[in-house]
């Protein structure tokens, strides 16, 4: 009894032309392309619906936690008052609670269409951490290690496109309280656009949230209590918007806008007549500290809870 061909019998087999090709069983296959770090493609987190999600998170998330944390007394308010964007905000950094400060101290119009420069190396180095900060922060990955030309050409890409820039020019954390040299970033970002730089202080925010890999106790000249985060008073100060001057470089820009910074730290612990007092004088306030041993800077930045500006007044015992 002859078998009764069936309903696809006939049909020849679908060339290679449409089916998924073989691969050799001795050959391991290469993992999927991951585009992080400086490759990652960041231009969704700006998209409308992106900008939506954001701005909810920051104003009934982000900025009630962080005033819940770090209650701040913020000043210079009436600087940015007439300033037309984009700016440039440039910050001391000593804290990861800084960025989430200083986006939500801003005003609206400000807070809402600002970028943050972050490390590729730190905040872009896996997909998922990239996608996080870009949805939450909008922030762009950037080299902090020398100023990379890919990641100048997107910051003054963005600040062309009437984003603004928060930034800070320190490159990363301080780990014994004094401020660490400042990189020339913003200030070849400013000279190069032409939008001005706000110097921005930032005060008390490692007591907040210190460095991780920081002792929190005699040697960084903060109490240790048991724990990493906790509630303690801030202060931000805006200064005045500054622009690179006829002939001035980049360089030299961006050792006035330390200076600025340094000011503003000082104002924040004196007043304003005798912080300009001060700097005006022979042996002006710094960010950095005396260079001496590490126990002497220590001993120079001072133990007391309620006084954690990293300005330095007077001369140092040598």
């Amino acid at each position: 009894m002859s078998r009764r061909a069936g309903p696809r019998a006939g049909i020849e087999k679908p060339s290679f032309l449409w089916t998924q090709p073989t691969w050799p069983g001795g050959v391991s296959r290469p993992g999927p392309e991951r585009r992080v770090g400086l490759e990652y493609d960041h231009d969704w987190s700006r998209r409308y619906p992106v900008r939506l999600v954001r701005a909810v998170l920051v104003d009934n998330v982000t900025r009630p936690l962080t005033r819940a944390v770090a209650p701040a007394t913020v000043r210079g308010l009436d600087r940015l008052r007439h300033l037309e964007g984009p700016v440039i905000f440039a910050a001391n950094h000593a804290s990861h609670i800084d960025t989430a400060l200083l986006l939500t101290t801003l005003p609206t119009r400000f807070r809402h269409r600002s970028v943050v420069a972050a490390a590729s190396d730190t905040f872009f180095d896996r997909t998922w951490k990239a996608a996080l900060w870009s949805l939450t922060l909008a922030a762009i990955p950037i080299d902090r290690t020398r100023v990379n030309r890919r990641s100048a050409d997107t910051a003054a890409g963005l600040l062309e496109e009437g984003w603004n820039l928060v930034i800070f020019p320190e490159g990363g954390r301080t780990a014994d309280g004094w401020a660490q040299p400042f990189r020339g970033g913003a200030a070849y970002l400013s000279e190069r656009t032409g939008h001005p730089i706000v110097p921005v202080y930032l005060h008390g925010t490692r007591r907040v949230l210190p460095k991780r890999d920081e002792n929190p106790g005699a040697a960084s000249g903060v109490e240790n209590e048991g724990r990493r985060f906790r509630r303690s008073p801030v202060a931000v100060l805006f200064g005045d918007p500054m622009t690179a001057r006829d002939g001035e470089d980049a360089r030299r820009f961006g050792v006035r806008v330390e200076q600025a910074i340094t000011l503003l730290g000082d104002e924040v612990a004196t007043d304003w007549w005798r912080a300009r007092r001060r700097a005006a004088g022979d042996d002006p306030p710094t960010l950095r500290g005396p260079a001496v041993s590490s126990w002497r800077r220590t001993w120079a930045l001072g133990p007391s809870p309620a006084d954690d500006r990293p300005v330095a007044h007077g001369r140092w015992p040598r």
